[in-house]
């Protein structure tokens, strides 16, 4: 049985700058990893079947993303074999940082490697939007620029430094979040060639989310308040994780231990290349 990593991720920025006649945003965002995962223990079966075995509460077995992620591997490239997934969950779900669609991704990546399924990055990715419309930035694995509803992805390199995140004690509700009225639906667009040249800087974009989170539930406005004394402090995705950067890890675990005992935080380095990527390579060689 392997034991796989599933990345959490956050949005540096997060832009609306249309909407489609379907309903769904036009987004504009960057992606960037960090070294902080759930993990995944794939153990393979003689047979067809496929079961999780760890409990999600409020997931059934037939509506997990795992489940349902190891069903399409096993269609699409004809596999005869089965799995018993296991998932150890590390990440903050429900706050903005990939929770589902990561695992769905590492079940993805790890099913292919370990069924010798032989599926492409690409194909993969478009099995993933099968599951979720962020799931083919985890399968491609690299910081990126995203468009369209996030499935239209550039790589991009970045800095890499240490990040505080923090939960607060709500679970924001991202349908809620995107209907809102308020909402801004149309900020001016940018180019990605901008950022490369550092025409535009990460730190002048914002996350038209934010506002409308807050509103909602302002535990996330006293979390951003408490850790703008070390930098931009802004919220990832639709929320609720906040998070702000620092250039060692000692100053992020510093700023950790001066938050109340009642919030969740994790410290964690940012990666271009996502760790499930790093893993998938070290399987390769051996």
């Amino acid at each position: 049985m392997q034991t796989w990593p599933a990345p959490a991720k956050l949005n540096l920025f997060l832009h609306i700058i249309g909407q489609r006649d379907d309903g769904y945003h036009l987004l504009q965002s960057v992606f960037q990893f960090v070294d902080f995962s759930d993990r995944l223990s794939f153990e393979i079966r003689d047979d067809a079947e496929i079961h999780r075995v760890s409990e999600i509460a409020g997931v059934e077995e037939a509506r997990d993303l795992n489940v349902r992620a190891a069903r399409l591997v096993q269609q699409s490239a004809s596999i005869r074999q089965g799995v018993n997934i296991h998932i150890e969950n590390n990440q903050l779900m429900g706050g903005g940082v990939g929770g589902g669609s990561s695992d769905a991704e590492t079940t993805l990546v790890a099913l292919n490697h370990l069924w010798h399924a032989g599926l492409s990055l690409d194909q993969l990715a478009q099995l993933g939007l099968q599951l979720g419309v962020d799931v083919p930035l985890f399968v491609k694995g690299q910081a990126a620029f995203a468009e369209g509803v996030g499935e239209q992805l550039e790589a991009i390199e970045l800095a890499e430094p240490w990040f505080l995140v923090v939960k607060p004690p709500v679970h924001v509700s991202t349908a809620e979040i995107f209907s809102d009225p308020q909402l801004t639906r149309n900020s001016p667009a940018i180019k990605i060639c901008d950022l490369r040249a550092g025409a535009i800087s990460l730190d002048d974009l914002s996350n038209v989310c934010q506002p409308v989170a807050i509103r909602y539930y302002p535990e996330i406005a006293e979390v951003i308040a408490a850790l703008k004394q070390y930098g931009q402090a802004r919220m990832t995705g639709t929320g609720a994780c906040v998070f702000v950067g620092f250039d060692t890890q000692a100053q992020a675990r510093q700023a950790q231990q001066a938050l109340p005992e009642h919030w969740e935080a994790f410290v964690a380095r940012a990666m271009n290349t996502s760790p499930l990527h790093r893993f998938l390579n070290e399987q390769m060689q051996k």
